[in-house]
């Protein structure tokens, strides 16, 4: 059974975790308690997984979400589309390249079953997305990939960071197009201006809230502005 994730009293919106892929990508199931509709948040593969935590939970999945477009993250989201009957919400569409050639990555990964996937809806920042009620603010936070997007539910006290900012750590970004000053200066400008009782999910590894990362995540406090 996937890990639940507590959230704020005032907010219905229950987070369930279910790791994927060799790379063990936090794959997040979001619903609400009362109606039990729901998302998937980057289902980069092992869909089997994702299907059994759909019935265990008794969410009725209502669409996906993409939170930027490596493989580990979008890999499994055109098979899921089409198991689900949903549709695909984000990333930025600056992440477009990524999901154009996801095929070609599996490939060089030894992945089978990936396909390239274009999602019905493209997002930027100051748009929202709205998961059973429950709304999500939008932030652009390029770096890590040039599209990535940080969701944030003020009311649940809960964020879906993908791969922008871990416990203890940040994005990798040393892919060609990666962009360590961008990475940096989105954190700073957009993430350390939110409460520090918010708790995110991250792309990979444990929970952590964004005052424990303001205080001790080393790429925050060691030389930096932040």
């Amino acid at each position: 059974m996937p890990s639940q994730q507590p959230n704020k009293q005032q907010s219905r919106l229950k987070a369930a975790i279910i790791p994927v892929t060799p790379l063990q990508q936090n794959c997040t199931l979001l619903w609400n308690d009362d109606s039990k509709h729901g998302a998937v948040c980057d289902p980069g593969g092992d869909l089997e997984l994702i299907e059994r935590a759909i019935k265990e939970t008794g969410v009725t999945v209502e669409k996906i979400l993409l939170t930027h477009g490596h493989i580990d993250h979008a890999g499994g989201a055109a098979e899921l589309r089409e198991r689900l009957g949903v549709e695909i919400e984000g990333p930025h569409i600056a992440d477009r390249f990524l999901l154009d050639t996801l095929q070609d990555v599996a490939a060089q990964y030894g992945m089978p079953d990936v396909r390239n996937v274009t999602p019905d809806r493209w997002v930027d920042e100051g748009e929202t997305i709205e998961v059973a009620g429950e709304l999500f603010e939008l932030l652009h936070c390029p770096g890590h990939s040039p599209g990535s997007i940080v969701m944030v539910n003020k009311a649940a006290g809960l964020i879906l960071m993908g791969d922008v900012l871990f416990a203890g750590g940040i994005g990798r970004t040393d892919f060609p197009y990666g962009d360590a000053d961008a990475l940096l200066g989105a954190i700073d400008s957009k993430l350390m201006t939110l409460p520090d009782d918010m708790t995110f999910i991250c792309g990979h590894g444990p929970v952590s809230t964004i005052g424990r990362e303001r205080a001790n995540n080393p790429f925050l406090t060691s030389g930096t502005s932040f």
